[in-house]
């Protein structure tokens, strides 16, 4: 309730000025962080409150200060509980603190195009492009620029705009929010050369099909889906003998063969093999900023770097230095919980669980999680989950710091593997406070 006003005083005439309010320092400190325009919003609502006599004329600084949000950005933090290790709503790979201070290094002014020793213009973002020659000898140049599909773009468009890029027809793939292979190579000049069958796809049918005509062969990662049964594909050491450059598009930024994940197409392996350009993204399995990485022979990715489209392309600053740090920093967030164990899994879903109200009905399951991010369709990655009522997945998404779970067979089931341990108290926090509101 509002503190009583006066008697026989106009209330409106006890509000304070816009100015005034502006001027208290609490409320300076919050224009400083916000800037004035929110702030100044804020007071104008405070002040109607006032004078509607919703809170009293003293309390519209703290109307002013409860009511602005806590970041200049309506995007908001949230913990993923979901299992689902790169999630592109969540978009997709949580950063390194490695990472995150590299970023906010680069956030002012630095280096990004000069060479201090002789005040000259260097080349844009050499220790990130340094960083990746260095864990990937086979590659002779790489370059960075803004996401998995852009490089993708400019390849073919550096090497096949107005000529054929042959491709395979098992590999015509939507990438997501209905962007399509065919309508990403149409957008670069070039013609498309389907080969091959839905299932199956052979030497010969590339050979068939390549002539003087040809600009590259591109090999497409099937992200998302898997075709089973009578199929057949073909090997990027085989494509190279056609004599064209391939361009492979692994996809979801496996730089070498790892035995998690052993179906994984993997950077290393597709330049070993002699692809002229592999592209990729940064922020899948490399566990990176949003950023696409080509790799290849230095005559090849030299002449992408030479393209118009790549300055259009390029990475931010930014980018450059998030991406640096997670090549050369600790392993990422997203190895963690790709390589959690179960067992330690399940010891933290029994913690969850003697935290919780014992009439609240949770209980353990075991729950797979997957990659996500189009990385390895089909497989699963062992674990538990604390199961509880359906209606608590909406609860948990409404609280000030929303918790993601997955809804599935009629349970909302909380999924720690993509949680970082340190965070277990306010999850506990979390589900009790929803399970009290639910109740």
């Amino acid at each position: 309730m509002p503190s009583p006003q006066p008697e026989g005083q106009d209330v409106r005439r006890l509000v304070p000025r816009t100015d005034t309010v502006l001027a208290d320092p609490a409320v300076e400190a919050a224009v400083v962080r916000l800037g004035r325009d929110t702030v100044r919003a804020a007071v104008v609502r405070a002040q109607a409150q006032a004078r509607a006599g919703d809170i009293a004329s003293d309390e519209v600084v703290g109307a002013t200060l409860a009511a602005l949000p806590a970041r200049a950005t309506t995007l908001t933090p949230v913990i993923n509980a979901t299992g689902v290790v790169i999630h592109t709503n969540l978009g997709r790979a949580p950063l390194s603190q490695a990472a995150v201070e590299a970023m906010a290094a680069a956030a002012g002014t630095v280096d990004v195009e000069l060479d201090l020793a002789t005040g000259r213009r260097s080349t844009r973002g050499r220790g990130t492009l340094a960083a990746l020659l260095d864990v990937l000898p086979e590659a002779g140049g790489a370059l960075v620029v803004n996401n998995g599909a852009a490089a993708l773009v400019l390849a073919t468009t550096a090497l096949a705009a107005g000529r054929e890029v042959v491709v395979s027809r098992g590999e015509m793939v939507e990438i997501g929010d209905g962007f399509r292979l065919p309508d990403l190579i149409a957008s670069t000049g070039g013609r498309l050369r389907e080969v091959g069958t839905t299932n199956r796809t052979t030497v010969a049918d590339y050979a068939a099909a390549v002539g003087p005509d040809t600009g590259c062969i591109l090999k497409v990662h099937p992200s998302n889906f898997r075709v089973e049964g009578f199929t057949a594909s073909v090997s990027v050491a085989d494509l190279v003998g056609l004599g064209v450059p391939v361009v492979h598009d692994i996809g979801s930024g496996l730089l070498r063969p790892h035995p998690l994940l052993p179906d994984e197409p993997d950077a290393a392996s597709a330049l070993a093999e002699g692809a002229a350009v592999v592209t990729c993204s940064g922020d899948k399995l490399l566990g990176g900023p949003q950023a696409g990485l080509v790799l290849g022979d230095a005559t090849t990715v030299e002449t992408l770097r030479r393209h118009p489209l790549a300055r259009a392309l390029r990475a931010d600053k930014m980018t450059l230095a998030g991406l640096e740090a997670t090549v050369r920093g600790p392993r990422p967030p997203v190895w963690t919980a790709l390589e959690a164990d179960p067992d330690r899994l399940r010891a933290r879903c029994d913690a969850l669980l003697a935290a919780l109200p014992t009439a609240s009905g949770a209980t353990i399951v075991p729950a797979d999680g997957v990659v996500g991010g189009g990385g390895a369709p089909g497989r699963p990655l062992p674990g538990w989950a604390v199961a509880l009522p359906e209606s608590c997945a909406a609860a948990l998404r409404s609280l000030d710091r929303p918790v993601l779970a997955r809804v599935e067979r009629g349970r909302c089931l909380v999924d720690p593997r993509c949680v970082p341990e340190s965070l277990d108290t306010v999850l506990v926090e979390a589900l009790r406070e929803v399970l009290n509101r639910v109740s």
